[in-house]
C-alpha cells in the first residue's frame, strides 16, 4: 500500500468537528425557539396537561309560593364518577356497582374501561346510594357534588312549575319561562394532577365559587293549589272524566291563587298533573259562560235594558241552522233575567242579533279574547277568534253562545274577574316578583289595568249572575252565608270539525261575595262520562273551592245585599234540569243543515 491511499486523521477529526458543530447549532437553535420565541406556547401546553377545570355548579334558585313556602328548590346530591387510569380491575367493579346503581354491567365495564380520565358512572344518586357505592371503597371510583331539582310536595301544581333537565335546565313551565333568573351563574375549580389524575398535594388549586340563581315568588298559595288539585282530582274520578282544569284568582289584583291541570290516572291510577299548564296552552269553546259577554254587551249598548221582556220561542233558524234551547218550551215572555239565569240560547241569540256582530266582536275584544294574557307563558294561546268579516251567516247564532271561538280558561275567567271588578279588566299575575341574593324583591309587572264596561253595568250582571246561582242552572254553586254570582257552561266538543261525536267540556265560572268579590274561578270537565252539565259536574267543585278559600283567606259575608235592582228569574222560565245550560244539537257552524221533522219556528228579531 502506497502513502498517498492511507487516510488522513486530521481530515476526519475536522469532519467530525464539522458535524457536530453543526449539531450543536442545531440543537442551539431548537432550544433559542423552545425557550425563547415559543416558550409560552409550550408552557401553556404543559400547563394544560397537568391541569384540570372542574365546572362548579350553581345552586337554581327555589321557586317558592306566596307565603314563601317551596314549591321547587335544589339540593346538591352525590354523582358517581370514575378515573378509568386508576381502575385495576374494571369488569369487577362494574359487576360491584350495577346492582347498587342500577346501571347495566356491560355499560359500566366500558365506561371504566375508557381512556379518558373522566367519566360519569351515575348521576345525582340519593344518600343511601352513594353510601353503599363508598362502602365497596373501589379504585378509581369517587364522586363530586351537583344540585338536583326537587318539588317537595310532589306533584303539587308540577304542570305550572315545569320541569328541569339532568343539568339542571329549565325545559318547561316557570322553569323555563325565568330560566335566565333562576339559574344561576356557575364557578369552577382549578386543580393540577399528574399524569395518573392524582392531584398533585403542592401544585395550582384556585376556585372561583358559584353564584346561586334568583329565587321566584309566586301569587299561588300552596294550601289553595292543594285544595283545588283535590277537589278537580275527586271530580275528574266521579265524573269518569278525561280530565280537568280549575284556576282560583284574587279578581281585585289579578293574583292566580291556584291553577291546577289535571288527566285522568290509567290502570286505576288517581289524576295525575297534566303535561302542559292546560289553563293556558290549551283551548276550548266557551259555550254558556260566554253568554257574560253577550248580555253584559247589550246592557253597555243600551239595547236592552235588565226589566225587558222579550218574546222567546224554543227554536229558531238562524240561516240555514236550527238553534233550539234545550229543553222544549212555549213561547212566552221572559225577562233578561230569565234568560241568563235560565241560560236560554234562543234568548241570547236573539240579543245577541239585537248588539250585531261589529260590537258583539269590539266586547269580546274588550274582555281579553282572542289575546295573549300576558304571562308570557311558555306556550301561551292567544286563543281562536274570528274576525266579523269572516263570519258565517250562523255565526251571529254560535258566538254568543259560546260556539265557533276558542278561549283558554284564563281568559273566560279574566271576563267574570271584569265584572266582578266593577267593569274593569285586570290583567292576571302569577309572579309577584324575583328575589336576588341579597333578598331584596323586584316586583313583576302585570301591565295596565283597563275599563271594559260600566259599573252599572257590572252590577246589573253581577245581580243576573246571582240569580243564576240562587234559582237557576248553578243551584249546586251555592255556599251558605254568602251570595255567589256564577254562570254554567256544556259545551260541544268539536274533534275534525265536527260536533256530533258525543263529547262535551261542562265548565263554571263565578266570583264570591257577590257583593264584594274577593274569589273568583273557572272549573272545566273535559269529556265527563257520567252527566254532563256544567252545573252537575262543575259547579259543585268551583263551590267547594270557593268554601275553602272563604276560610283560608277568613273572608267574612258582606253585611250589605246587591245594590242594583233586577227582576229575579221568573219560576216559570226556570227549569229544574240543570241540563238547561246544554247547547243546541247543530253541526259545525259551516255544515250542511240536518233533517228535521221539527218546524221552524219564527225568530223575533232579525239579525
Amino acid at each position: 500500500m502506497s502513502r498517498s491511499t492511507v487516510p488522513d486523521p486530521r481530515r476526519r477529526l475536522v469532519a467530525l468537528l464539522v458535524v457536530m458543530g453543526l449539531a450543536f447549532a442545531a440543537v442551539l437553535a431548537r432550544l433559542t425557539v423552545v425557550q425563547g420565541t415559543a416558550s409560552s406556547g409550550y408552557a401553556a401546553l404543559g400547563q394544560s396537561q397537568r391541569e384540570r377545570k372542574i365546572v362548579l355548579p350553581a345552586r337554581r334558585g327555589s321557586i317558592l309560593d306566596r307565603n314563601g313556602v317551596e314549591l321547587a328548590m335544589t339540593v346538591q346530591q352525590k354523582t358517581v364518577w370514575a378515573n378509568p387510569r386508576l381502575v385495576r380491575d374494571p369488569a369487577g367493579e362494574a359487576a360491584a356497582l350495577a346492582p347498587v346503581l342500577n346501571v347495566d354491567v356491560n355499560d359500566l365495564r366500558d365506561r371504566l374501561s375508557g381512556n379518558g380520565a373522566f367519566a360519569y358512572l351515575a348521576r345525582k344518586v340519593t344518600d343511601d346510594v352513594a353510601a353503599k357505592v363508598a362502602a365497596l371503597n373501589l379504585p378509581g371510583v369517587a364522586f363530586i357534588d351537583e344540585p338536583k331539582r326537587f318539588d317537595p310536595a310532589g306533584p303539587l301544581g308540577l304542570s305550572l312549575l315545569g320541569a328541569v333537565g339532568l343539568d339542571n335546565q329549565g325545559l318547561s313551565g316557570l322553569e323555563l319561562q325565568y330560566e335566565k333568573q333562576l339559574v344561576g351563574r356557575p364557578g369552577a375549580l382549578v386543580v393540577e394532577r399528574d399524569p395518573h389524575g392524582t392531584e398533585i398535594a403542592s401544585g395550582i388549586r384556585q376556585e372561583r365559587p358559584s353564584a346561586p340563581g334568583d329565587n321566584l315568588m309566586l301569587t299561588i298559595d300552596r294550601s289553595m293549589q292543594y285544595e283545588t288539585e283535590r277537589a278537580l282530582s275527586g271530580e275528574i274520578e266521579a265524573a269518569k272524566a278525561k280530565g280537568g282544569i280549575a284556576i282560583v284568582m284574587d279578581p281585585r289584583t289579578g293574583e292566580v291563587l291556584a291553577m291546577a291541570n289535571l288527566v285522568a290516572g290509567v290502570n286505576g291510577q288517581p289524576p295525575q298533573p297534566a303535561p302542559s299548564n292546560l289553563a293556558v296552552t290549551n283551548v276550548y269553546e266557551p259555550g254558556s259562560v260566554n253568554k257574560l259577554i253577550t248580555v253584559s254587551a247589550a246592557l253597555e249598548e243600551g239595547v236592552i235594558k235588565p226589566d225587558d221582556k222579550l218574546i222567546v220561542p224554543d227554536q229558531m233558524m238562524v240561516a240555514n241552522h236550527r238553534f233550539s234551547d234545550h229543553d222544549p218550551h212555549p213561547t212566552g215572555e221572559w225577562s233578561i233575567t230569565d234568560i241568563v239565569a235560565n241560560s236560554s240560547n234562543i234568548g241570547t241569540i236573539m240579543i245577541g242579533q239585537k248588539l250585531g256582530k261589529d260590537r258583539l266582536d269590539k266586547y269580546l275584544r274588550a274582555y281579553g279574547l282572542g289575546a295573549h294574557s300576558g304571562l308570557g307563558f311558555p306556550g301561551e294561546s292567544a286563543g281562536l277568534l274570528l274576525d266579523p268579516k269572516d263570519w258565517s251567516g250562523t255565526s251571529i247564532g254560535t258566538v254568543p253562545i259560546g260556539q265557533g271561538l276558542a278561549v283558554t280558561a284564563l281568559q273566560m275567567l279574566e271576563a267574570y274577574n271584569t265584572v266582578a271588578n266593577g267593569g274593569t279588566f285586570v290583567p292576571a299575575r302569577l309572579v309577584q316578583s324575583v328575589v336576588d341574593a341579597s333578598g331584596v324583591r323586584h316586583p313583576i309587572s302585570s301591565g295596565p289595568s283597563r275599563r271594559v264596561i260600566s259599573t252599572r253595568t257590572a252590577q246589573q250582571m253581577t245581580a243576573m249572575l246571582s240569580e243564576v246561582v240562587r234559582v237557576g242552572t248553578g243551584t249546586s254553586a251555592r255556599i251558605d252565608g254568602y251570595t255567589v254570582a256564577g254562570k254554567t257552561g256544556t259545551a260541544k266538543k268539536p274533534v275534525n270539525g265536527s260536533y256530533n261525536n258525543g263529547l262535551y267540556e261542562a265548565s263554571f265560572a263565578g266570583f264570591v261575595p257577590a257583593e264584594a268579590p274577593r274569589l273568583s274561578s273557572i272549573v272545566i270537565i273535559d269529556e265527563p262520562g257520567t252527566a254532563i252539565y256544567g252545573g252537575t259536574v262543575a259547579a259543585p267543585v268551583f263551590a267547594d273551592v270557593a268554601r275553602y278559600g272563604l276560610r283560608r283567606f277568613q273572608i267574612p259575608p258582606p253585611p250589605v245585599a246587591l245594590n242594583v235592582a233586577v227582576p229575579p228569574a221568573s219560576t216559570d222560565a226556570i227549569k229544574a234540569d240543570a241540563g238547561a245550560d246544554l247547547p243546541p244539537v247543530t253541526p259545525a257552524p259551516d255544515a250542511p243543515a240536518p233533517a228535521t221533522t221539527l218546524p221552524a219556528a219564527t225568530p223575533t228579531t232579525k239579525p
